[in-house]
């Protein structure tokens, strides 16, 4: 082994030891110079990445000194050309591609404030014209490692671009729809980085994390954990964006309560007015008291009488801790008043009843 290093570091020239100092600082800089161009991530998924830069690196190490140690033997040499300029070529599409992917999303990328933090999300156009640039480097590198590889012919050269194609159309519906899907999401500005929305199926409340290429990552804001949904399965349901207003007024949100007719309206209108105020008072509310309170009877049914109230919130991001709030002070506020907030169970008389009641008579 002695012998072999030996050897290798008396066969190195200046253009060995250029390669090797470059590679090795770039191996040293890698996770700091990904951290600068890759948006905010998973750190595993992060250091997925940093290890696949750094393993180029280490390839491209490895064919260097078998280089210089079979030297003289021409066809070992040719060889190892082959190799290490297919690694170069990799190494530089994949350099490049998140190099395009940064630039883009900084000129082209949407900022978005979050407290002290700042960060810049995608849009539409910078993933679309990440996408773009980063499959023509993909072509250009595909042809290139074709060419060093030896296929010189055209027929050579069509038959592997040829297979390529044919394995992306084989598989195009595995990946084609998420990547469609999440560009028009995207587009619509509907599901933005930040934002709170509610689906139906499955049915959760979530914060959008990150929109990805093929998929879209939500927070469950109730049970805080990660979900993650396709994005064509994203795109074929309802999305209600509670982050949107339909007006400057804000958020408009509804709770139900269901009295029982022994309880007269203005009994119930001041419980909930007393309530609310109660409520705004709280530091931890987000309620918008410029806007008053709107009390409405939504049904009379046949055991209770099923009240609305509605209200307004601007900071959507407090909706789950002020609606449990409320809920608090209109319970607290109906103990103090007398008011239950059970539904009350009417009882219908029939024959049968009657005839029990007449036999213990």
């Amino acid at each position: 082994m002695t012998e072999f290093f030996t050897l290798t570091l008396a066969r190195l020239s200046t253009t060995h030891y250029l390669i090797i100092a470059l590679n090795l600082l770039l191996l040293l800089l890698a996770r700091p110079i990904l951290e600068r161009l890759l948006a905010k991530r998973e750190k595993r998924q992060f250091d997925f990445q940093v290890n696949v830069m750094r393993g180029l690196n280490l390839a491209i190490l490895a064919v260097v000194c078998y280089n210089a140690f079979y030297a003289s033997n021409p066809a070992g040499n040719g060889l190892a050309l082959k190799i290490l300029s297919i690694l170069v070529v990799l190494y530089l599409a994949y350099l490049m591609s998140n190099i395009v992917s940064y630039v883009m999303r900084r000129r082209y990328g949407k900022v978005i404030t979050s407290g002290d933090n700042t960060q810049v999300s995608d849009t539409y156009h910078s993933r679309m014209l990440t996408l773009l640039i980063s499959t023509f480097v993909g072509i250009v590198a595909l042809i290139a490692t074709i060419r060093i590889a030896g296929f010189s012919s055209l027929l050579e050269a069509g038959g592997v671009i040829g297979f390529v194609g044919v394995f992306l159309a084989l598989t195009q519906a595995a990946w084609a729809p998420d990547i469609i899907s999440g560009l028009v999401l995207l587009n619509s500005d509907m599901v933005s980085e930040g934002d709170l929305i509610e689906l139906d199926t499955p049915p959760i409340l979530g914060r959008v994390f990150k929109t990805k290429i093929f998929h879209t990552v939500l927070i469950d804001v109730i049970n805080n954990h990660r979900v993650m949904i396709s994005n064509s399965k994203l795109r074929d349901q309802p999305i209600h964006t509670l982050s949107k207003f339909a007006s400057a007024r804000g958020l408009r949100e509804k709770l139900v309560f269901k009295i029982g007719y022994d309880t007269n309206s203005d009994s119930v209108r001041r419980l909930f007015n007393e309530a609310f105020q109660r409520a705004c008072a709280a530091s931890s509310s987000k309620l918008d008291e410029t806007h008053p309170l709107e009390i409405r009877v939504l049904d009379a049914g046949d055991h209770a009488v099923e009240w609305g109230m509605f209200y307004y919130i601007k900071d959507v991001q407090g909706l789950i801790a002020t609606r449990q709030l409320l809920i608090e002070e209109i319970l607290n506020t109906s103990i103090e008043h007398q008011i239950s907030l059970a539904t009350p169970h009417t009882h219908v008389v029939t024959n049968t009843d009657l005839s029990i009641a007449g036999s213990h008579t």
